[in-house]
């Protein structure tokens, strides 16, 4: 059929879902309504704030919070939506809830804390990706850019991580579909990342790029393997990650997302794929400056086969770089794709509504149920007697690491384990010597560590006066140590393997903390099972 020249400008539009942020300026909204005016664009990506979008946060630039994001993103979202002639496609990443990106929102456990989940508890991963859905509906959202489908088979990766299920094919595949099927039965739209697999690399994509050396035959072993399950069970959308594979490319390290042997020989015609494909972020440092002629990039990424141009910084030069060099054909069929997504999440028939409620209770029930079978127990069987024995004799303290002595887990233990109690805060206001010499008179003592941060740069930000005192402590004392964070800083404390007892909780959520107090004195057996590989001490 022909079509006008404008026509086809305007379905072109639809590929791009350039970044927002919920803390903008006027200016830049008025901005964005311009965009989404003049260009016809299909969506938007929306992020807190510049200094926290995905390349910003390697600068110093200080992220400012405020307590009204949420009222923020949905009168942002109405505004937007106003704008538009064809219903916006709204997106986020909420891989732990819409916490991700926004404060004072209901969070759910990071995936690698659902990673320790038996498998017979897959239903509680379909609950939070239904949950998330309903939190993100609640707001206007239909597109959440989640869940990853990466096999952490890296400890020392540094942007995936607990990001992650786990390092095991199958129940990464398990529970990557039941996240998915669980925001489907809400009608929110979900996304497998990072295609071929993001798991096995130890570069920062969002800074740099990172090269899968995998031959196709080791991809489709391990790294495709989710993605398959995912395929199987007619995912939405796939995002393709910035990572080279060279025996994919001739040898050449270019980026998956500009690679038509990526995309179109390997995801769409080997594994037969015919749903949406998401760019990642188009700013991120990996591909951003690869191109100087503006809308250059954003042609190389759509000519590789994305339909979805995810944080396109360069729509007007964008959509005329496309439509110069695009077949009609190959515009169709992206377009097609995105009004079929549009049409599963309902927005086609101008239900964008965004007046629905955050259900914090639930999310708290949920978390509650998710720590009582997540929690993993690595050294001893609790220990309970020899604490109790301790205390008995005056010889129990409590050490808390990076929270007060107030915390959840300590008030839980309180009822029936009262013993002294100390804690390190941060260097500024807690003396390490001075608790070394409190601790002298004790032989038990039972450490609660709140990992500072869940990212490993920098031992995940642990002062190297901790580590020292922890290895102390564990070659002189009987130590039970509780780890409510990042199982993966487990191998930089020295001498842990010493320790009398070690709990892994991964979440310092008041459920966590107090699941775990309640399991210790109880003598509850936790059911968790680690869900990486880790080499301790």
């Amino acid at each position: 059929m022909k079509i006008t020249a404008e026509a086809l400008r305007q379905r072109i539009g639809q590929f791009f879902f350039p970044a927002v942020f919920i803390n903008d300026t006027e200016e830049n909204i008025q901005e964005t309504e311009r965009l989404i005016k003049e260009h016809n664009i299909g969506g938007l990506t929306f992020f807190h704030s510049r200094a926290s979008a995905a390349t910003n946060y390697e600068s110093k630039k200080k992220v400012v919070f405020n307590d009204d994001s949420y009222q923020k993103i949905k009168e942002l979202i109405v505004r937007y939506q106003k704008a538009a002639s064809i219903p916006l496609l709204i997106s986020i990443d909420a891989e732990w809830g819409l916490a991700m990106r926004i404060e004072k929102t209901p969070q759910y456990p990071y995936a690698i804390t659902l990673g320790a989940l038996p498998e017979n508890k897959s239903n509680l991963v379909y609950e939070v990706g239904k949950q998330i859905g309903l939190d993100l509906k609640a707001a206007g959202i239909q597109y959440n850019l989640s869940p990853l489908a990466d096999i952490n088979n890296n400890p020392n990766n540094p942007v995936i991580g607990y990001r992650s299920f786990g390092e095991n094919k199958e129940k990464v595949a398990d529970f990557a579909v039941e996240y998915l099927n669980g925001m489907s039965e809400v009608s929110v739209l979900g996304c497998l990342k990072h295609f071929p697999g993001h798991g096995n690399t130890n570069v920062d994509s969002h800074l740099g790029l990172p090269v899968l050396k995998e031959t196709l035959e080791e991809l489709l072993e391990n790294e495709l393997y989710p993605f398959i399950k995912g395929i199987e069970n007619n995912v939405d959308s796939i995002m393709i990650g910035h990572l080279a594979v060279p025996s994919l490319n001739d040898g050449k390290d270019t980026s998956a997302t500009l690679s038509k042997a990526v995309i179109q020989d390997l995801l769409r015609d080997k594994l037969g794929y015919d749903g949406l494909v998401i760019s990642d972020a188009l700013n991120m440092h990996s591909v951003s400056k690869l191109y100087e002629t503006k809308g250059q990039l954003e042609w190389e990424a759509f000519n590789a086969g994305n339909d979805i141009l995810c944080f396109a910084e360069n729509v007007p030069e964008g959509i005329e770089a496309i439509f110069r060099n695009a077949s009609p054909d190959r515009i169709f069929k992206s377009h097609s794709r995105i009004m079929k997504a549009k049409e599963k999440a309902g927005i086609l028939s101008g239900n964008t509504d965004a007046s629905g409620e955050l259900n914090f209770e639930k999310a708290s029930e949920l978390n509650l149920e998710i720590a009582q079978n997540a929690i993993t127990t690595i050294i001893g069987n609790l220990n309970s007697e020899l604490t109790f024995e301790a205390q008995k004799n005056n010889k129990l303290a409590k050490l808390s690491l990076y929270k007060n002595t107030e915390n959840t887990f300590f008030k839980t233990l309180h009822s029936k384990l009262e013993s002294p109690e100390f804690a390190f805060e941060n260097l500024e206001v807690s003396n390490i010597s001075s608790i070394k010499k409190e601790l002298e008179n004790f032989e038990t003592i039972l450490i609660s560590l709140f990992v500072p941060k869940a990212k490993p740069a920098n031992n995940f930000e642990i002062n190297d006066e901790v580590l020292e005192l922890l290895s102390d402590l564990l070659q002189t004392k009987k130590c039970i140590v509780y780890v409510f964070g990042n199982p993966y800083v487990l191998p930089i404390i020295p001498n842990l393997k010493k320790a009398s007892g070690l709990v892994q909780a991964y979440q310092d959520f008041e459920e966590f903390q107090k699941t775990a107090a309640i399991q210790f004195l109880d003598k509850i057996s936790s059911t968790g099972i680690l869900p990486v590989n880790i080499d301790i001490q």
